[in-house]
Order: structure tokens, then sequence, then C-alpha cells
């Protein structure tokens, strides 16, 4: 499946321990990545800046279900159970 545009779940439900350009500690979940525009858009995607874990993500319907809302309650579960 291809990510839906504006969604920006995988942006805000997990972790991520690797730095981010104005988050050089990574970021906890459940926070919004400095990153992510208003209309939740990576502003360094695609750029050799952005978190290798982030460019490894694939939207796929068992995590990201059918709507933004799914996405997030999808990922913020599945951080919740491996932390």
């Amino acid at each position: 499946m291809k990510c839906r545009e504006g969604c920006g779940a995988c942006c805000i439900a997990p972790s991520i321990s690797s730095p981010i350009p104005g988050m050089p500690d990574g970021k906890p979940a459940g926070v919004r990545c400095v990153q992510l525009s208003a209309a939740n858009l990576c502003s360094i995607f695609g750029l050799p800046v952005r978190p290798k874990v982030c460019g490894q993500f694939d939207a796929d319907i068992e995590v990201c279900g059918i709507s933004n809302a799914d996405a997030m309650r999808l990922l913020t579960w599945m951080e919740a159970v491996t932390a």
C-alpha cells in the first residue's frame, strides 16, 4: 500500500532512537517529530539526514489500517507492546 498523504502517524506514534535534525536525541513515542509539517508531511523526506529507520518504514494495511485514525491506534499499540 502507499502512504496516505497527510497521515503522519508514523512520525508521531512510535519512538525513534536515532538523531533527527532538530531532535538530536531522537523522539519519544507520542511526540510529534519536529520535521513533520503542519500538513503532516516529512520536511526531510528523501534527504540523507532523514533517519534510516524512517526510510525503512513501509506502509502496510496491518500497520496503517484503513484510515489515519487506524494508523495512530495501531502504531501506538505496537509501540506500547514492544517498549
